[in-house]
């Protein structure tokens, strides 16, 4: 199948989260024979910092933020594709390309929106009675979602999708793997992670406020936007890190920590890449409290749970240098047994061949 997938960003993970969940999946599905072509615009600098060159999995086209340059692409992928693609998140023209590729669709060409971020579409849907998705969504031949389970699956529905269904993050073994530690990165807790608004109080609660009641033990937060932020002396600002960095960011802590946005708390059953990213790495997995882990990694054998600052810091009092080992050790078996973005891809593979147009309608 010729699949045209419009998106944030193949290339560049600078304020794009998305990115290794694309690169896992879609290579993937391009190893099960699917030809690929990402359209991505040449946006928030993202050009400027990529960290992959174009791979040899997919054809990268960069266009310009402007609506003519939406437009023919748009066009050519219609032309030329079986499968279109509008992730949500791009940053520019998502409203008009959201609209626009459902008017596309044909018995030859099935039109998919695929949510990289479906609590934040929801919430927003539900805010505003005249929300353009209300409308578009029934348009679409299938809805995929970055996680959410039931609770995202029934809210598609209700609003009219045909076929809903999450396709979960993963782990790629062949970019996130364990490597040497590095003593610049060594610390007792890291944490990667954007400042964004509706992670930012549970960054707080989580991973500040236990390094201030640890004085003696050292944090490492990586990730962009934090510059501005006052946080105790026992913390170190690593700034954005890389793909190609996850490896030895994670595998040179004694421990790091997932936080969950606030919504997809809430919504649950949405493991963020960075926890799959890490036990690839080999990495000993606190995690905060959410509905639906257990799916993924089982507590207390595979990851330990905090449900707030004050679990996480009993979790780093009682940890010693077995325990993590066997942690990370669990967590990277289950994780390469039943969570590789080989077993995504087969699964979205699946629904392509079953779903397309004729079975959704």
């Amino acid at each position: 199948m010729k699949i045209a997938f419009f998106g944030s960003s193949l290339v560049s993970s600078y304020w794009n989260g998305a990115a290794t969940y694309y690169r896992g999946l879609l290579k993937g599905l391009a190893h099960l024979g699917h030809q690929i072509t990402f359209y991505e615009p040449d946006a928030f600098e993202r050009q400027q910092h990529r960290d992959i060159a174009d791979p040899e999995w997919a054809r990268v086209v960069v266009y310009q933020a402007s609506t003519e340059a939406w437009q023919g692409c748009l066009e050519r992928a219609v032309r030329d594709s079986d499968l279109i693609v509008k992730a949500s998140g791009i940053g520019v023209f998502d409203t008009d390309l959201e609209i626009a590729v459902p008017e596309f669709a044909s018995p030859t060409v099935t039109t998919v929106f695929w949510d990289v971020d479906a609590p934040a579409t929801l919430d927003s849907i539900d805010l505003s009675p005249s929300h353009h998705m209300r409308r578009m969504i029934p348009e679409y031949d299938m809805i995929l979602t970055y996680g959410g389970g039931e609770p995202v699956v029934n809210a598609y529905r209700r609003l009219g999708a045909r076929l809903c269904e999450p396709i979960y993050n993963a782990l790629d073994p062949e970019t996130h793997h364990p490597v040497a530690a590095l003593q610049d990165l060594a610390c007792d807790l890291s944490l990667l992670a954007n400042r964004l608004p509706d992670r930012e109080a549970r960054i707080e609660e989580f991973f500040l406020r236990p390094a201030a009641l640890l004085p003696n033990q050292t944090f490492i937060l990586g990730g962009a936007g934090w510059e501005t932020k006052s946080v105790p002396s026992n913390v170190r600002l690593a700034g954005h890190v890389g793909t190609r960095d996850h490896n030895v960011f994670f595998g040179s802590a004694g421990a790091t920590l997932n936080v969950n946005r606030e919504s997809m708390a809430r919504y649950g059953f949405s493991p963020p890449t960075r926890i799959f990213e890490a036990a690839g790495a080999g990495a000993c997995i606190i995690s905060d409290a959410w509905a639906g882990i257990e799916q993924f990694l089982e507590p207390d054998k595979e990851i330990l749970i905090a449900s707030s600052g004050d679990a996480l810091v009993e979790h780093l009092a009682a940890l010693d240098v077995d325990q993590r080992r066997r942690l990370a050790d669990a967590a990277r078996a289950r994780v390469l047994s039943e969570h590789t973005y080989a077993h995504r891809a087969r699964h979205v593979s699946g629904l392509l061949d079953l779903g397309g147009r004729e079975a959704a309608l």
